[in-house]
């Protein structure tokens, strides 16, 4: 009995890890956005990102809508299929790969609200003098932005066994996401994603700190700042295409456990 209940924690943990892996290279995908392609905007990569940032934000609207269309049950996609199990085969590595890139195309894509401390870093990263100085600042925000996705990964596995007590409204909600979804993915595509920015400034919806003239920001104030950052209305609304991403992931370990 006690080698059972060993074994039944190593799967669960293992199954945790998995989908916990697939939450980092996400987050690890638009840190690398936020660190190389606006902190480090002077820099030669900084420069290439710069050139192709439409291009990467358009095919980041197409993943949104593709997301949509997969909520809706129209459109099967592979990404919510790869396999989950604990050993790395070629088509983990792959699902890996695929989790940083959606995180690019998110990042590009989504263009999260420029507030006081974001404004400031991308400043500083326009200047060669202070490029170093603005890819570690924003490397900080990134963290703080990337925080809450950590803590949705690691908890999604566990998430996945209430999922059952809306069973029967869940179509009713995957109609209501796979929409909502749609409309967002739709905005990014056209590039009117900012159109949520605008509206959230207007109304003093978007949570950020006041930063004098005299004064630049901190490690520190750039992690507090990319951490409410996610509470924004331009971060929030591609919230549940992430969540769909992981849940997919979640789900299929589960089978495989149960299956075993």
């Amino acid at each position: 009995m006690s080698d059972l209940l060993a074994s039944n924690k190593i799967t669960f943990l293992s199954k945790r890890l998995i989908v916990f892996s697939h939450a980092l290279f996400f987050v690890l995908g638009f840190s690398l956005v936020f660190i190389v392609g606006w902190g480090g905007a002077a820099t030669l990569l900084g420069q290439v990102f710069g050139s192709y940032k439409g291009i990467i934000g358009k095919i980041g609207g197409v993943v949104v809508i593709l997301f949509g269309l997969y909520t809706l049950g129209l459109l099967k996609i592979s990404w919510l299929s790869y396999d989950t199990r604990p050993q790395l085969s070629g088509e983990q590595r792959s699902g890996l790969l695929a989790s940083a890139l959606i995180g690019v195309f998110f990042a590009a894509g989504w263009t999260p609200c420029i507030g006081t401390t974001l404004g400031a870093i991308l400043t500083l990263g326009f200047s060669q003098e202070t490029t170093g100085q603005a890819m570690v600042l924003s490397s900080g925000y990134a963290l703080g932005l990337g925080i809450p996705f950590l803590a949705i990964g690691l908890g999604m596995e566990r998430a996945t066994h209430y999922v059952r007590r809306f069973q029967p409204h869940l179509r009713w909600i995957q109609i209501a996401s796979g929409v909502f979804l749609l409309l967002i993915g739709v905005m990014i595509l056209t590039n009117q994603i900012t159109l949520i920015a605008i509206w959230a400034q207007r109304n003093g919806l978007f949570l950020d700190f006041a930063i004098g003239s005299a004064m630049g920001p901190t490690y520190l104030i750039a992690l507090l700042a990319g951490l409410l950052s996610f509470l924004s209305p331009c971060v929030l609304p591609l919230v549940p295409a992430y969540v769909g991403y992981l849940s997919g992931h979640a789900l299929r370990a589960k089978q495989d456990g149960e299956g075993a």
